[in-house]
């Protein structure tokens, strides 16, 4: 695990109140029984939106599908290295995808 990435990405959750990263090996959050962000395994870090948004995203941020264990992950978009020199921004995106995740059936 990337050391670096991982105090980025704590740093992020500890802005938001609403929730808290879970997991040891895999850091991720989630609500309502649906995951919403995480780390995989080569530290890249992604974030779930609904369908619009991530096409909204793709173009705005020059962002592709998040890639875990060489799938696709439904729903994620990747946050590169561009959009992580913007804590501001990324801090809105994880309590905008937190947001998404709570209109979603519980699990």
């Amino acid at each position: 695990m990337n050391k670096e990435r991982l105090a980025i990405y704590d740093s992020l959750v500890a802005q938001c109140p609403r929730f808290e990263r879970k997991g040891k090996t895999v850091p991720y959050t989630s609500a309502n029984g649906h995951m919403f962000s995480f780390i995989n395994k080569d530290g890249d870090l992604g974030f779930r939106f609904s369908k619009e948004v991530q096409e909204e995203y793709f173009e705005k941020y020059k962002t592709t599908h998040f890639i875990s264990h060489n799938s696709k992950m439904k729903g994620y978009i990747l946050i590169t290295e561009e959009m992580l020199q913007n804590t501001e921004e990324l801090v809105k995106l994880l309590n905008q995808s937190y947001d998404y995740v709570m209109t979603l059936a519980p699990k």
